[in-house]
């Protein structure tokens, strides 16, 4: 059973994995040093551990030790209490789901073995927001799809908000990130992959029309960075280039609605027309 000690002191070094939250840079650093990642709220937490990730310790108000009592009845990790006010002075913020965990990070499984297992995966390059990040996991896993891989600049999915906002399926669904991203196209076609390329060229076909053919047993959605969308070798180098036909005045979506759509379109969950 956990340990539950409680503490006065916001700049008790135990606590230091919970420094500043907010601060992604410092947290990039820290992270990646420790080999920790933070899950926030009642729900991922539970989640980050039924996934079967270490715990090093918990920090919780009073009021969540009743809740998450089942949770720390078989934890082996030490339980830090501190007044909501105190726990605010540790993090940087106020803790609206009161309950924090951090937990070990796993090494992550290399590109071909990811592949490997996989059918229908999104290929991200250069997303850097994490809230599109966890967006993009939490439709693909919704919708069917087997991975994510990402390129050597996407922000981290065991980023605090990419964890929330995913709703934890970061914990589920395989992931990989590539780093010759310049010759993975070729790698991809190599392994049997049919890649299809989201952007607005031209030549792009309707993904209505693309859905109902037969374009691969193996599919690999590629979407671009919130900004310049995939980059022109990425476009070029795809099988095959498709679009998501828009009303008339709006050119394009955010990318994680964009991936939705694709996802749901060529995904392996059956359609209502199925």
């Amino acid at each position: 059973m956990a340990e539950v000690i409680e503490v006065a002191d916001p700049s008790d070094p135990r606590l230091r994995d919970y420094v500043d939250l907010r601060d992604v840079q410092l947290r990039k650093l820290l992270e990646s040093e420790r080999g920790v990642f933070i899950a926030e709220g009642e729900k991922v937490v539970r989640r980050a551990l039924e996934s079967g990730h270490q715990a090093r310790s918990f920090l919780m108000a009073p009021r969540w030790l009743e809740t998450l009592s089942d949770v720390l009845e078989t934890a082996d990790a030490p339980v830090y209490v501190m007044s909501e006010k105190a726990i605010e002075g540790v993090t940087g913020f106020h803790v609206h789901r009161g309950a924090l965990a951090s937990l070990d990070r796993r090494p992550v499984a290399p590109v071909e073995e990811v592949l490997a297992g996989a059918r229908r995966v999104v290929v991200a390059e250069d997303l850097v927001d994490h809230t599109n990040i966890g967006a993009v996991f939490r439709s693909a896993a919704a919708l069917g799809f087997d991975a994510v891989i990402l390129s050597p600049r996407c922000a981290d999915p065991l980023y605090r908000r990419a964890i929330k906002v995913s709703m934890g399926s970061v914990f589920w669904l395989p992931y990989a990130r590539v780093e010759d991203w310049y010759g993975f196209p070729a790698l991809l076609r190599e392994l049997g992959w049919t890649s299809l390329a989201m952007t607005l060229a031209e030549d792009a076909r309707d993904l209505r029309e693309l859905a109902g053919t037969e374009v691969g047993e193996r599919i690999a959605v590629m979407v671009g960075s919130e900004g310049d969308g995939l980059s022109p070798h990425w476009t070029r180098s795809a099988d095959v280039r498709v679009t998501v036909p828009m009303a008339a005045g709006i050119d394009s979506l955010n990318v994680a609605a964009a991936t939705a759509v694709a996802c749901w379109a060529l995904g392996g969950t059956p359609h209502p027309s199925a």
